[in-house]
C-alpha cells in the first residue's frame, strides 16, 4: 500500500468481552447501542451468530465511516500483507493501489513488475478481479484477490479513461525488494531510479550516489515516476542528502492544528546539479522528496503533475494478528502548502510521447482479417508507431493482414496474419523499447542539466 506510514507495533488484547467492553464504557451511550446491537443480533438473529464476525464488522464499519481511502482494518492475511509490501519481496502482480471515489485505482506499477510488462497504467480503475467484482471493497480486500503465488494467473478487467474496458491476464511474480536503480548516461550525467520507498531505500541511495560519485558524475537526474511512495522515514533520510543542514523538509500537522518541522540534520552530500522527473504515478514520501528538493534547494522538477497524497498515516497490530492504518496527520511542503488531491506541479510540464499511452493487448486475445475493435485500432497505433505503413481505423482489413505477415516475417514468427500469442508480445515489447528510446521527459532533465553544469 501507498503512503507515508509510521508503522508502530502496539499489541492491543482482544481476548476481553465485548461485555467487558460495554461496561467500562458504561457512560457512553453511543457504545450502549452499539453493544445493544451486538446482544439483539446474538439472541434473536434466525441463524448462529459467529461473535467474531460481528466484532471484526463493527470495526470495519467504524473505519469504513470516516470515508477515508487510506484508513482502513486490515485482518490477520490483509496485515501481513501490508507489511511485506514495505520489508520484504512478497508474491503478486506488483501494483500499487488506492481507493477513489469508491473504486480501486491504480497509483503505479512497481518497476520491472508483471504489472508493468502488462501495461497497467497509473489511474486505472480495477472493476472485476477473475470475473468477480469488486466493488464496495476496500483496498486490502481487493489486494488480497490479486495477489496469489508466483506463476499463477489472475484475470483484471480494467476502466481506462478515454479508452473503455480492457482485459488483462497477469501472471504472478516474485517482486524484488530493490528500490533503487543507477546508471551513468551522456554527458556525464547520473540517472538515479527510486521505484518506492521501504526499509533500506536510504541505504540504496547512499551506495548509488557513492557509486556514481567514483564515477565522476557532472550531474545526477532522480527518477520519481511511478513512484507511489512508502515509509516517510525514509523520504526524510533521503532528502537529508540532498539539503543543507537546518534546511525544511516537511511540516507535519496534527489533529489539533500543531505544526511541527523536520529538518536536515546533516551537510548535503551532494554538491553536483539535480533535477527530479515526476509524473502522475509520483505519490506521497515521492512527492515529499520532491517538494523539499524544490523548495528547500532549489532544484527543478520536470515531467507531470503529481498524484496528490499529502496524509501521514499509522498502523497499530492487534494481539492476533490483524491489524488497523490511520490517518494522524497532513504532511505539508516546506513552505507550508498541502498538496493532497492537488499534486506538484512541475517547472517544466513535459509529457510522453501519445504512443506511451496506447492501451494493452491480451496475447490471448485473437486479432484477424474482418475484425473491428479498439484492440484492433490499439495493434495498428502500435505497428504505425515501429514503423510500419497502416491506416490507423479500426479495422482489420486485407492490407493489414499482409502487413501483420511482414511484421512476423522480420521477427522470424509464424506467419499468420493474425495478431495472438508471440505476435502481441513482440509488437508491445518494440513500442516499450521505442517509449524508452523517446524518453522525451528524461530528454528535457538532461537538457536542463546541461545547462547548469555550464554555468
Amino acid at each position: 500500500m501507498i503512503g507515508a506510514i509510521f508503522i508502530s507495533l502496539i499489541s492491543i488484547a482482544l481476548s476481553y468481552s465485548f461485555l467487558q467492553f460495554n461496561e467500562n464504557s458504561s457512560t457512553n451511550e453511543e457504545f450502549e447501542k452499539l453493544f445493544q446491537a451486538y446482544e439483539i443480533l446474538e439472541n434473536n438473529y434466525v441463524d448462529k451468530v459467529d461473535q467474531s464476525k460481528l466484532v471484526e464488522g463493527a470495526i470495519k464499519g467504524m473505519v469504513d465511516s470516516l470515508e477515508d481511502p487510506y484508513t482502513t482494518y486490515m485482518d490477520v492475511e490483509e496485515a501481513k500483507g501490508f507489511q511485506e509490501t514495505i520489508s520484504s519481496s512478497f508474491e503478486g502482480i506488483g501494483a500499487e493501489v488506492t481507493e477513489q471515489d469508491g473504486k480501486i485505482m491504480i497509483v503505479s506499477p512497481i518497476k520491472g513488475s508483471p504489472a508493468e510488462k502488462a501495461g497497467l497504467k497509473p489511474e486505472d480503475k480495477i472493476i472485476k478481479v477473475d470475473e468477480e467484482s469488486i466493488e464496495g471493497m476496500s483496498v486490502h480486500e481487493a489486494v488480497m484477490l490479486i495477489r496469489g503465488e508466483k506463476g499463477t494467473e489472475v484475470k483484471l478487467t480494467i476502466e481506462r479513461k478515454g479508452v473503455g474496458m480492457l482485459n488483462f491476464t497477469i501472471v504472478r511474480d516474485t517482486i524484488p525488494i530493490h528500490t533503487v536503480y543507477s546508471e551513468v548516461i551522456e554527458n556525464q550525467i547520473g540517472k538515479i531510479q527510486i521505484t518506492r520507498f521501504s526499509e533500506n531505500t536510504g541505504k540504496e541511495l547512499a551506495k548509488a550516489l557513492i557509486d556514481l560519485e567514483k564515477q565522476n558524475v557532472k550531474g545526477l537526474i532522480i527518477d520519481l515516476r511511478q513512484n507511489p511512495g512508502g515509509l516517510m522515514d525514509q523520504a526524510i533520510a533521503m532528502t537529508d542528502m540532498f539539503l543543507e543542514k537546518g534546511k525544511v523538509i516537511l511540516q507535519v500537522e496534527n489533529k489539533d492544528g500543531d505544526v511541527d518541522s523536520y529538518k536536515a540534520d546533516n551537510p548535503a552530500m551532494v554538491h553536483q546539479p539535480v533535477v527530479v522527473v515526476t509524473d502522475n504515478g509520483t505519490a506521497s514520501a515521492a512527492e515529499i522528496m520532491a517538494a523539499a528538493l524544490h523548495e528547500s534547494a532549489n532544484i527543478p522538477i520536470i515531467g507531470e503533475k503529481s498524484f496528490g497524497k499529502g496524509t501521514v498515516q499509522n498502523a497499530q497490530e492487534f494481539s492476533d494478528g490483524s491489524s488497523i492504518k490511520y490517518t494522524i496527520a497532513k504532511w505539508l511542503t516546506p513552505s507550508g502548502k498541502w498538496i493532497h488531491k492537488e499534486g506538484i506541479k512541475p517547472q517544466y510540464e513535459v509529457s510522453l510521447p501519445e504512443y506511451a499511452h496506447l492501451p494493452y493487448l491480451d496475447p490471448e486475445n485473437l486479432l484477424k482479417q474482418g475484425d473491428s475493435s479498439p484492440e484492433v485500432k490499439a495493434a495498428e497505433e502500435m505497428l504505425k508507431t515501429i514503423g510500419y505503413n497502416v491506416t490507423v481505423d479500426g479495422f482489420f482489413d486485407r492490407s493489414e493482414k499482409n502487413t501483420v505477415i511482414k511484421f512476423q516475417s522480420d521477427y522470424n514468427l509464424q506467419k499468420t496474419g493474425e495478431i495472438q500469442g508471440e505476435t502481441t508480445r513482440q509488437l508491445m515489447e518494440l513500442v516499450r523499447e521505442k517509449i524508452e528510446e523517446n524518453d522525451t521527459q528524461i530528454k528535457k532533465a538532461i537538457e536542463v542539466l546541461n545547462e547548469q553544469m555550464a554555468n
